[in-house]
């Protein structure tokens, strides 16, 4: 039998004014704000996460990431489906994902919301970055200073 994953139809219909997606090119803060902003917004919460030097003490040389891309974007999906929905005024919302390889201080991941006031738009960004922390199929291998290398789930990573 010849299966093509891609071809699964979303579950979840993406809403015209969100911006989802996983990227092996760099993410861009400018981009994910401006995708957020949006004449009614009072408010635009943006969460970048980046690659930093040392995990729990030890060194980090580089981080690679990788995701099973269809399941990915039903989760961002569904993450932004649950934030309209307990979040009904939310205008917008940015979901972008990294992979392959990235350096110290690139950007992984960026959650934007866009709200008309900010109590939502924090709610809804925080929202936003813990589930898909830990729902999403997305993997990065911590390359270590001392050589050495491991594979985690991001939903076992540190807040």
């Amino acid at each position: 039998m010849n299966f093509n994953v891609t071809s699964i139809p979303s579950v979840i219909t993406t809403h015209p004014q969100d911006s989802l997606k996983i990227s092996f090119a760099p993410l861009s803060l400018d981009e994910a704000y401006n995708l957020a902003d949006n004449r009614a917004n009072g408010a635009i919460v943006l969460m970048s996460g980046t690659v930093r030097q040392q995990t729990e003490g030890k060194a980090v040389s580089y981080l690679e990431y990788q995701a099973y891309e269809p399941m990915a974007l039903e989760i961002f999906r569904q993450i932004a489906a649950n934030i309209r929905q307990q979040w009904t005024q939310t205008n917008r919302i940015v979901i972008h994902h990294r992979t392959g390889q990235l350096q110290i201080g690139e950007i992984s991941v960026l959650v934007a919301v866009g709200c008309p006031h900010r109590a939502e738009a924090f709610a809804a960004c925080r929202y936003g970055i813990d589930t898909l922390k830990h729902n999403a199929p997305i993997w990065k291998k911590e390359h270590w200073a001392d050589g050495s290398s491991t594979w985690v789930s991001i939903g076992e990573c540190e807040k």
